[in-house]
């Protein structure tokens, strides 16, 4: 199945940039005192194209699925904590449901690949809240164990993929933040980064939901096993397919389709970094329109980060995923308008500007 990237433009308009520079300078405060956030205005009026950014009806989408590979003992809780903590996001008790909703931001919750029947109990065609279903494999089925052999064919990589396109496409508003729930997916994440980024799997592997040293070791061999299972597969999609997750690929087609429409993406923490990771190996235009979240308690991410050459908004320790740590971050997106859009300039106060040699300017 062949996989149509989404083409992106540069966001880089040399006449907006200097627009929203001069705007940001003539705001009543010293040069650069709002230090990070005017780089973050800077970045959001460029992704939106406008020196007074609104950010609209903003859409956080938590990816789902399980993963083969916690048949060799990864994690330190079982598969079935994932469809269960997706009963949990649909019921609004979880961290992401309610940080979503305290910031007003829409959550819906896709099945990509979760080894349950969220439509049981419904008559045939029903549907729920919040939750779309667009399951990869079949009705229960997860990736395969990645140390026996591909976590995914080519075809549902590309298949996982387009269906993330197809979901931002019918999603409103133009601010996309990203979660996701999968037991092992800090597995399939490492195995992304230590191929891709050339570095040793060790680096790049944490405890997790919480291992202890002894199980992170143990889990450490598990996954140089399915790397040297691998050795052929480098190119990113191939490394996506053999080692990555129908959430994760679900996601790269979200992030790449967002991209494209120049929505702004607001990357959570390891597994949703580790999209964007093959993301902007398929296209580096992507990181222009990505606001990272915070940098992750979870070992890896921080050398993720390095290898993106991003840094976070928040470092607060932070290791749930689900999109707690973008919905954390929200708000700081929404100042950071409001101060390129509302701020009083110079002008507009009556306020004297820096002096030159003792004269006010």
């Amino acid at each position: 199945m062949t996989t149509h990237l989404p083409t992106l433009s540069n966001i880089h308009e040399a006449a907006l940039t200097q627009a929203l520079q001069s705007t940001l300078n003539n705001k009543t405060k010293p040069l650069g005192s709002l230090g990070r956030i005017e780089a973050l205005a800077l970045q959001i009026g460029e992704i939106l194209g406008t020196t007074a950014p609104v950010l609209d009806a903003p859409q956080m989408v938590v990816f789902a699925a399980d993963h083969g590979l916690t048949a060799r003992g990864i994690s330190a809780f079982p598969s079935d904590v994932t469809w269960q903590m997706v009963e949990n996001f649909l019921a609004g008790g979880a961290a992401v449901s309610v940080l979503s909703r305290q910031n007003g931001i829409a959550l819906t919750v896709v099945d990509c690949g979760v080894k349950h029947d969220f439509l049981a109990a419904l008559p045939e065609g029903g549907t729920r809240a919040g939750l779309q279903v667009r399951k990869v494999a079949g009705a229960e089925a997860g990736t395969a164990d990645s140390s026996v052999g591909p976590a995914m064919s080519a075809a549902q990589c590309a298949a996982a993929m387009a269906q993330g396109m197809e979901l931002v496409k019918g999603l409103p508003g133009n601010a996309l933040l990203l979660g996701e729930m999968g037991i092992g997916n800090t597995s399939a994440a490492s195995l992304i980064l230590a191929r891709i980024a050339g570095l040793d799997i060790a680096v790049c592997t944490g405890a997790g939901t919480g291992l202890d040293a002894p199980a992170v070791q143990r889990k450490t061999a598990v996954l140089r096993e399915v790397l040297e299972k691998h050795a052929d597969a480098v190119a990113p999609l191939d490394v996506l397919a053999t080692m990555g997750g129908f959430e994760i690929a679900t996601m790269v087609g979200a992030v790449l389709q967002a991209a494209q429409e120049r929505r702004v993406i607001v990357v959570d923490g390891f597994i949703a970094s580790s999209a964007v990771v093959v993301a902007n190996a398929l296209q580096p235009l992507v990181l222009q329109r990505c606001v990272f979240a915070h940098r992750s308690g979870e070992r890896g991410h921080e050398f993720m980060l390095q290898h993106l050459g991003v840094q976070a908004l928040l470092d607060l320790g932070l290791r749930l995923g689900e999109g707690s740590g973008a919905a954390l971050a929200w708000p700081l997106l929404q100042s950071a308008c409001t101060i390129l859009r509302d701020m009083a300039s110079f002008a507009s106060a009556g306020v004297s500007e820096k002096s030159v040699d003792g004269v006010a300017a």
